[in-house]
């Protein structure tokens, strides 16, 4: 139709949405595909939004958000990174982390410009470079790694039209992080190259073993990277619809002209809850990775008793197991196990090409929805391995 745009019509909807709204209609099916905690809002932020309401605190605030809320988010990135930044010039409040990225590369994209994807990752990345008028160039990330991003990668993805990389550690679909000697080897060429950084923090607050670092904590790295945060998986505030971006202020003010003519501001009751958030959330933060911590514990050991190879994730809450054995493709085993067992996964193409073979399983559910949908996969995978676990594919 003429009406549509091309770069609309030829975007490809989103992988995720298209199993949960499947199972959304089947009775007695159990999703594992959606990113969304199944724990509440805590009860003393929700208290805040409420307050917020009975205060009459129904008006727009400024386009870039609640100042209280970007001083709490600054004092935030001090505390667990060291960084400093000016809540009035170098902090946007969004409407979840997803705009932040759309607004962010709108912002700084020109034409043919190219944009660095590691994949498997968020499906937002690519369409919204696209959409902005950029190319994506992709960058397949290794099992083998471990789903970290390499130096030689990057050198061999790069080109004289590279503007920017988009760093999306912790990683969805897989977990992967990036520690500080892996974002330090990789920020020198970012340096050299002059190569500006995306940086998706989203889970920054969901790692086991060790705490995230920032690639904008390295040397060098702070004034070419803009971190995107959120409230959605951190804090259990998906429906709240709140993000935020921190950068360097020559491109925090493009963004906001970008989200006043698009948005004019993020919800306000959710910014006064997200400013409660911020102040006495981290209990609730503790609280809730532990609980992922040992879903993600009896993933694994449940994986490794199917006989799928799955490499330990150390952030967020999925897990990408390989499924090549069976002998299906990654979108044959979720229609399948839909089909058959009535459990919902995302096929990890949904996630890149390169996530052929893997499927991301989300443990932001109940112990007890994990075990009887894992129960109901470990029969689906015993009867498509020759009748045994870690068998031979039929």
């Amino acid at each position: 139709m003429r009406y549509l745009s091309e770069k609309c019509v030829n975007l490809k909807p989103s992988g995720i949405r298209k199993f949960f709204d499947i199972v959304s209609e089947m009775p007695d099916a159990i999703s594992l595909g959606v990113g969304e905690p199944d724990f509440d809002t805590p009860w003393h932020i929700r208290e805040e939004g409420i307050y917020s309401l009975e205060r009459g605190r129904t008006f727009y605030t400024s386009n870039a958000g609640l100042r209280e809320l970007k001083v709490e988010i600054g004092r935030y990135l001090k505390r667990r990174q060291g960084l400093s930044y000016h809540p009035d010039t170098e902090i946007i409040i969004t409407v979840g982390g997803s705009e932040a990225i759309d607004i962010a590369l709108r912002a700084m994209i020109n034409p043919g410009d190219e944009v660095l994807i590691p994949q498997p990752s968020y499906v937002s990345y690519e369409p919204c470079c696209l959409l902005a008028g950029g190319v994506p160039v992709v960058i397949e990330l290794k099992e083998e790694d471990e789903f970290r991003l390499k130096p030689q990668q990057i050198l061999d993805a790069l080109t004289d039209r590279t503007k920017i990389l988009v760093l999306p550690f912790p990683n969805n679909p897989t977990g992967a992080i990036m520690e500080r000697e892996d974002l330090e080897a990789i920020a020198q060429i970012l340096i050299e190259r002059d190569i500006f950084v995306l940086s998706d923090e989203i889970y920054s607050e969901l790692t086991y073993g060790s705490d995230h670092v920032s690639v904008a904590a390295v040397p060098g790295m702070k004034e070419r990277t803009l971190i995107i945060n959120g409230f959605s998986k951190a804090y259990a505030m998906t429906g709240w619809r709140l993000g935020y971006a921190a950068g360097p202020d020559w491109l925090i003010g493009q963004m906001v002209k970008i989200h006043q003519y698009a948005i004019m501001c993020a919800p306000t009751t959710s910014q006064y809850a997200a400013v409660e958030a911020m102040k006495n959330g981290d209990r609730d933060v503790a609280n809730m990775r532990e609980a992922y911590n040992g879903r993600r514990r009896y993933l694994l050991h449940a994986m490794e008793e199917m006989g799928l190879q799955c490499f330990e994730p150390k952030g967020a809450f999925y897990i990408f197991p390989n499924i090549s054995r069976l002998g299906m493709t990654s979108e044959a085993f979720a229609t399948r196990l839909l089909e058959e067992e009535k459990v919902a996964v995302v096929p990890g193409t949904a996630f890149g090409d390169c996530g052929e073979g893997f499927i991301r399983i989300s443990y932001a559910y109940s112990l007890e929805d994990l075990k009887e949908a894992i129960g109901r996969v470990g029969r689906f995978v015993i009867r498509h391995s020759g009748g045994r676990p870690g068998g031979a594919a039929c």
